[in-house]
């Protein structure tokens, strides 16, 4: 009897450690949910992730929610539907100044140009005096306040009074810009170089504008964001994703084959079109520490201040504390050897 009810507590003891052993499994595979675009270039770094298996490499399982906007992305994430999504810091920033703890680990330094037909008289920023310009979004639009801000130190003009701005949505600008209704337009960095397959030319960077401004050098622009409460939960986690996104982005860097993979998601007509995109992506990829992409986004941040105000930043006209989550950090792409 005594033999018996030991074999008993062992049996149960089997159980119970099978049973913990399942809890946990569960728990590590719970997915990070990721909100995005639709047809937004972070999913070319995600289906990466998938495709070679990083993933399964790190441990993780991702799940992607598609939506048809970037608000949407970030009602998403604010509303607990999603864990993470590819936003700007400054609205990270703002959200964390009226009470959020929303944090965010840069991930790209791809931003817009100014593009001008290939035969166009405009050589420089000072031609497009009377001129009119497709601005992406609205007044408010960064890009937009970093290019005016260029123009009063350069040119000591104001462009909202010189310039004659027409404000729309990305791919209508890009419409109009084909069909000749615009002298120049001021858009994002996909569609600069969609453009510049078509035979349009860059007039001005805003990589260039933002190193006038006085960053040390190309500066992040977007990256991932999430709760600090919840990274604090899955910090495991976390950095396990951010790990195979640094994986990703080395094959992006230098790996012909992970292109061949994503092409159909880049939706390009011609072989053309395809290399412009492929070469802009990559110029795009961080190369410097968190810390100081902080410090330069720190300097942006009192443009965006001085220009956009309380409309655009809210409360916080510095940059939140805390914006940035130093403890992950993906703008020092692995080697290759590494990751193969």
């Amino acid at each position: 009897m005594i033999k018996f009810r030991g074999l008993g507590c062992f049996f149960c003891l089997c159980l119970l450690v099978v049973f913990c052993g399942q809890t946990v499994s569960l728990e590590a595979k719970e997915p990070i949910r990721i909100a995005t675009l639709k047809f937004g270039t972070v999913n070319w770094v995600l289906e990466t992730i998938k495709k070679r298996n990083l993933d399964k490499k790190h441990q993780i399982s991702l799940k992607i929610v598609p939506l048809a906007s970037s608000n949407g992305a970030k009602i998403a994430l604010q509303g607990g539907s999603a864990d993470m999504a590819v936003v700007d810091w400054a609205w990270v920033s703002r959200r964390r100044a009226e009470g959020a703890d929303f944090t965010l680990v840069p991930y790209s330094s791809a931003v817009g140009h100014v593009m001008v037909p290939t035969n166009s008289s405009i050589k420089s920023l000072a031609d497009l005096q009377g001129k009119t310009i497709g601005v992406p979004g609205g007044p408010l639009d960064k890009s937009w306040l970093f290019l005016r801000a260029y123009a009063q130190r350069e040119l000591g003009i104001d462009l909202v009074q010189n310039v004659k701005p027409v404000y729309g949505a990305p791919p209508l600008l890009s419409q109009k810009m084909m069909r000749g209704e615009f002298d120049a337009v001021l858009t994002f960095w996909h569609y600069s170089a969609r453009l510049k397959a078509n035979g349009f030319r860059s007039l001005l960077s805003v990589g260039d504008v933002m190193i006038n401004l006085g960053t040390s050098g190309p500066t992040a622009a977007i990256g991932f964001a999430f709760s600090q409460k919840w990274a604090s939960k899955n910090e495991t986690k976390v950095k396990a994703f951010l790990s195979a996104m640094r994986e990703a982005i080395a094959l992006l860097d230098k790996d012909k084959a992970v292109w061949r993979d994503i092409r159909p998601l880049m939706k390009v007509p011609d072989d053309n079109s395809f290399f412009v995109l492929k070469k802009a992506f990559i110029d795009g990829i961080l190369r410097r520490p968190s810390i100081v992409e902080q410090a330069d986004v720190a300097r942006l941040y009192e443009v965006l201040a001085a220009l956009g105000g309380k409309k655009l930043l809210g409360r916080a006209q510095k940059l939140s504390p805390g914006t940035f989550w130093l403890t992950g950090d993906i703008s020092q792409p692995v080697p290759l050897e590494e990751v193969n």
